[in-house]
């Protein structure tokens, strides 16, 4: 019961409100994963993310934005034309990630104490 109460609580922190149609989009069910929003040009450069990181570029009220997404092209391209609308992705291009999607966030096992 717990395990379905954790994933509950992800989707829940995953849900992004879109403001147009006052509806909850979730990048999980798009496939995707947004590691970093609203970022900098420095923030996007960092070699620490994965190789197959893609950075889109759109414009919400005349404002224009960069994130740091993970998923395919396409789907990609769905979630952020169904959370901002027609005319917001400007561009989708490769991130500057160095590390391998096997090994990213990999977090290795703790070692117990011998006695």
């Amino acid at each position: 019961m717990s395990r379905l109460r954790d994933v509950v609580k992800k989707a829940q922190e995953e849900a992004v409100l879109d403001k147009s149609n006052q509806s909850i989009i979730v990048p999980s069910q798009y496939g995707c994963e947004i590691l970093l929003e609203k970022a900098t040009l420095q923030q996007l450069k960092d070699p620490s993310f994965p190789l197959d990181a893609h950075i889109v570029t759109y414009i919400v009220e005349g404002e224009t934005y960069t994130d740091l997404c993970r998923g395919s092209k396409v789907k990609i391209f769905d979630l952020y034309f169904d959370k901002f609308g027609h005319g917001a992705v400007q561009k989708i291009a490769w991130g500057y990630g160095k590390v391998s999607p096997k090994i990213w966030g990999y977090k290795a096992p703790e070692k117990k104490k011998r006695k």
